[in-house]
């Protein structure tokens, strides 16, 4: 089951974009990879060699 979980501080910054990039604290708190190649993913996906 996926979790839905309001962002504490630390779990993302903002890019020079403006855009919320999401930190590897963030990612393990959530438990799973989305699969979406994430710039901070400690899972190790890899869109690329999918």
């Amino acid at each position: 089951m996926k979790k839905i979980l309001k962002p504490e501080e630390g779990d993302y910054y903002l890019s020079p974009e403006g855009y919320r990039v999401f930190t590897e604290q963030y990612h393990l708190k959530r438990g799973y990879c989305c699969e979406n190649g994430c710039r901070h993913c400690p899972y190790g996906f890899n869109k690329k060699r999918k």
